[in-house]
């Protein structure tokens, strides 16, 4: 049974100028797994990563009901599969996560969905 659902969409480029502004904007948002990669990127593609993963954890808070200041996005880690797909590895949810994390132009959007199993 679906229990919650979140979207969000972030704007890559506001992104861009409060990692350009903080240093520590990037170690705000992503978990220690998550900077690895984010380390590993260059450019657009590295910034890219970044709105992604916030807007992913903005979308999983909204599916929870809390938005983010009752979880943090440190509670929150998604990497990627085997197949490059987005996964939630850490999260408070008790279920199973689903993330789908679409770019397009200056535009990131995130889907969340928060699934409990029946017995």
């Amino acid at each position: 049974m679906i229990v919650g659902h979140g979207i969000d969409l972030q704007i890559i480029s506001q992104v861009a100028k409060a990692h350009a502004k903080s240093s520590r904007f990037a170690q705000k948002v992503l978990t220690e797994e998550e900077s690895k990669v984010f380390e590993s990127l260059k450019g657009e593609r590295q910034i890219s990563y970044l709105a992604g993963r916030w807007s992913a954890k903005e979308a999983f808070s909204k599916a929870w009901g809390t938005g983010i200041g009752q979880i943090s996005f440190q509670d929150l880690e998604i990497l990627s599969n085997d197949l490059g797909a987005p996964v939630f590895t850490k999260h408070p949810f008790s279920g199973e996560v689903w993330v789908s994390i679409s770019h397009s132009g200056d535009f990131v959007q995130s889907s969340v969905i928060l699934e409990e199993k029946d017995d």
